[in-house]
């Protein structure tokens, strides 16, 4: 967690009774995020409170609309059973927005981020100005899907986008015209300004992490490495249960990893002793290996199909692609000391399970002595992950404990329509991690 702000510290700006208070109340609310459900002992815990303080905030939580209760615990043991709490699904509700080099993905969740409903597009992406009027047509078919009387509980807009949408275009099989042009274009000012809502940016693969780590296998191992093969390969890292941004926003991005160059047919010519691992795992390798055997594939839809029509080319994409991801991941387990590896994607479900067992069998034959890999463990959200990761963002944002409500006495958090500042950045992590 990233400290208090120096300059609130310099002005003799403490704590008082009240920013506790309300940094209690969201350490409650982040712990049920995290765990699903508990009991106000389990919180009190948590917290460092007494039961009776946790029991005030819960009610406060509870008048609030964003704490419900579930009813008794029944566990068939002596005593009282305990009352078992959850957040509010309809306590808050956020927009999410995945965009990557061929989807183009917008869903509404609940507070608790289950996904309300979703639109969905599999192209490669059109000109930023159709983009952003694609986008807010969607957003605006969403909303509708709220009652009039909770729409004042939408908090804001996640964004999680490829920071350099622009680049890698030969590795990856992509058309320069359509993509130079997003490079300097800031598309979450452009959201907002197209929606009148407020916007934060993450990249997507860590956006991705983050959805894992509060509604998949994070809520059971809280050291990860977490990989997404989606057009491009991304992923993440967290450390005992608190998602790692770095300094950037590119920690875990497995995808810059230098590895030998594919020696498969499809692939493109270089005459560079290393490549990039994105070259060759990911979605927009193994579409490029697919038509080269002959099957047409118009759009991410196609990819299922194709893969059952032409298993030989899969299996040898799959090899190339185990070739190249095993050392990688070997090398970002000894460097990271995780105690697993998480692997998800856009990939068809046949695909990533083939991919995932080879990949686990590999990394345990060429594993260092007396240094076993990590297990590897399926994600639990797939092509939903980016999407949900983002929605995640203005929720965090608006209601984890992040140190400003120590210091500064925010009642929530600053949202940048550019989301990029570098105060943005310390706020994001704070409340990522609570």
């Amino acid at each position: 967690m990233v400290g208090p702000d120096r300059a609130s510290i310099k002005q003799g700006q403490g704590s008082n009774s009240g920013q506790i208070r309300r940094f209690n109340e969201r350490v409650i609310l982040a712990a049920l995020r995290r765990m699903g459900r508990a009991s106000k002992a389990d919180l009190a815990r948590i917290a460092s409170l007494t039961n009776n303080a946790a029991g005030v905030i819960v009610q406060e939580l509870e008048k609030a609309g964003l704490v419900s209760v579930l009813g008794k615990k029944r566990n068939g043991g002596p005593g009282q059973p305990p009352t078992m709490l959850a957040l509010n699904p309809t306590g808050a509700y956020a927009i999410g927005i995945r965009l990557d080099r061929g989807t183009i993905k917008t869903v509404l969740v609940d507070f608790t981020g289950a996904a309300l409903a979703q639109y969905v597009h599999t192209l490669d992406l059109p000109s930023p100005q159709d983009t952003v009027a694609l986008l807010a047509e969607d957003i605006s078919k969403l909303l509708e899907r709220l009652a009039p009387d909770r729409r004042n509980r939408l908090v804001g807009i996640g964004l999680a986008t490829p920071y350099n949408l622009g680049a890698w275009l030969e590795l990856l099989s992509l058309p320069a015209a359509t993509f130079r042009c997003w490079e300097d274009f800031d598309l979450g000012a452009a959201i907002s300004e197209a929606t009148g809502l407020e916007v934060v940016i993450e990249n997507d693969g860590a956006a991705a992490t983050i959805a894992e780590l509060f509604y998949g296998q994070g809520r059971r191992i809280d050291d990860f490495l977490y990989l997404f093969v989606g057009p491009a390969i991304g992923g993440g890292f967290v450390s005992d249960g608190e998602y790692y941004r770095g300094s950037n926003g590119n920690a875990g991005d497995i995808g810059m990893i230098p590895v030998r160059p594919s020696s498969l047919p499809s692939a493109p010519s270089t005459d560079k002793t290393w490549d990039i691992l994105l070259s060759r795992a990911s979605v927009n390798s193994l579409v490029r290996h697919l038509r080269w055997s002959g099957q047409v594939i118009t759009g991410l839809d196609d990819i299922e199909p194709a893969a059952s029509a032409a298993p030989s080319a899969t299996a040898e994409w799959i090899d190339d692609c185990v070739e190249a991801l095993a050392p990688a991941t070997l090398a970002a387990c000894s460097i990271l000391d995780v105690a697993a590896v998480v692997l998800d994607g856009d990939l068809p479900p046949a695909v990533l399970e083939d991919l995932a067992s080879r990949l686990e069998r590999r990394m345990a034959a060429e594993a260092a002595e007396s240094r076993p890999p990590p297990p590897l463990v399926l994600g639990t959200l797939g092509k939903d992950a980016g999407a949900i990761g983002a929605a995640t963002l203005p929720l965090h944002l608006n209601f984890s404990p992040h140190a400003a409500i120590l210091t500064r006495g925010d009642a929530r958090a600053r949202l940048n329509p550019n989301g990029r500042t570098e105060a943005d950045r310390s706020t994001l992590g704070e409340a990522i991690n609570g």
